[in-house]
């Protein structure tokens, strides 16, 4: 199983931007394409608690288990 932040689908839903998004959180623009990008091997709580608090989610909405062998497959 493997781990991924759903940002950019829950952007979708509420129809906000990358840039909408990223001038709340505040960092610099490297940490946050690699946070919604999933390129990240790390996210630090109060990131975390930042994102529900804009996204307006509660934090298990943040996160999905993929399988791994779907991965494998979209790959191909």
């Amino acid at each position: 199983m493997t781990i991924r932040l759903r940002i950019k689908e829950i952007l979708d839903e509420k129809g906000k931007t990358n840039y909408w998004l990223s001038q709340r959180l505040g960092m610099c623009y490297r940490n946050y394409h690699n946070i919604v990008t999933n390129q990240t091997s790390s996210i630090r709580f109060d990131t975390m608690e930042r994102l529900c608090e804009i996204l307006e989610v509660p934090v298990s909405e943040l996160f999905e288990q993929i399988n791994d062998d779907i991965i494998k497959d979209e790959d191909k």
